[in-house]
């Protein structure tokens, strides 16, 4: 029985597979449509997603399973003991999603669980928005090894693609002027330089130097400044502003990607006029859109082989 948290725990060779597995799904769905026949999946949302969401209901259905969802706050999870209360799911269903605002609770999950678990996001990891990623840079490629560049602040979805870009031969440039990332091992990221393929760009670099990479990578990767469960909320509104002020040198524009044909890349939700312009997002919309329409897709590769064991 295998987990979905960290990459480190899946080889280049597992996480091809699951990934060409996914691109031949996507391009025959009917093939596939009976290979989870009479699976469960439960799905359960501590923090809100459209894409999780409706991206492992609509793929565990389109592969022939069922998908049971609840929110946490519906949930006895709220009141009762974890342990008990994992090992009870268990004995229902075939496999587990937990969209969860701290990485203990997924840990917890993972601890307990007689069936596999799958990350949907925590404050740690997003395991399946990089796989999503990654299938489509390779759409849009042809290769593994991609160069991308990621503007942003060090969150769960910068740790996980920079497992996988680096994991599958490719460079993930960094410039990530501010962290939100919590309970992180003390040597993630120096294990990642270790590698060859993680580079973490100064913060100072100039407009001229930073175009010169855009230049020359894949994929320019941005992602929302401040954390979804906080950017309407008054009480954060000073913190908010602060982190603009300090982003906004770094918004993804027209300047920025002048006479290049670099891809753009954004996992959702968009606030154009911070992390990206309008006129940006508007040209590299479509290919964000699929990047988003991809996470449904890679989801069925990771539900076929961890509830299969096999690749197809």
């Amino acid at each position: 029985m295998k987990h979905t948290n960290s990459f480190a725990d899946y080889t280049a060779d597992e996480l091809k597979g699951i990934l060409l597995l996914a691109e031949k799904i996507k391009k025959d769905q009917a093939a596939w449509s009976h290979v989870l026949d009479g699976k469960k999946l439960y799905t359960l949302f501590e923090k809100t997603s459209n894409r999780t969401y409706l991206s492992f209901v609509i793929g565990m259905e389109e592969l022939g399973g069922k998908a049971y969802n609840q929110k946490w706050s519906d949930s006895n999870f709220t009141i009762g003991d974890l342990m008990s209360e994992v090992k009870y799911v268990c004995r229902n269903v075939d496999c587990i999603m937990g969209r969860f605002k701290k990485a203990e609770t997924t840990l917890g999950f993972m601890k307990n669980a007689t069936v596999p678990v799958i990350n949907g996001c925590d404050n740690t990891f997003h395991p399946t928005q990089a796989l999503a990623d990654m299938l489509t840079l390779y759409e849009k490629t042809g290769r593994f090894d991609a160069k991308v560049l990621y503007i942003g602040a060090k969150n769960n979805t910068y740790n996980s693609l920079s497992e996988i870009v680096s994991k599958l031969g490719g460079t993930l440039y960094g410039l990530t002027p501010f962290s939100q990332v919590m309970a992180i091992g003390d040597t993630f990221y120096d294990d990642l330089k270790q590698t060859g393929h993680y580079v973490e760009l100064p913060t100072d670099i100039s407009k001229d130097e930073l175009k010169k990479v855009v230049a020359d990578v894949d994929c320019v990767y941005t992602d929302t400044w401040v954390d979804m469960e906080f950017f309407t909320n008054p009480g954060y509104a000073e913190k908010k502003d602060s982190i603009i002020n300090m982003m906004m040198p770094y918004q993804i524009d027209a300047e920025l990607m002048a006479e290049t044909d670099t891809l753009v890349f954004h996992d959702m939700p968009i606030h154009p006029g911070f992390e990206i312009t309008q006129d940006i997002m508007e040209q590299h919309l479509e290919t964000i859109l699929d990047e988003a329409e991809n996470r449904r897709h890679a989801e069925k590769g990771l539900l076929v082989y961890l509830l299969t064991g096999t690749l197809g």
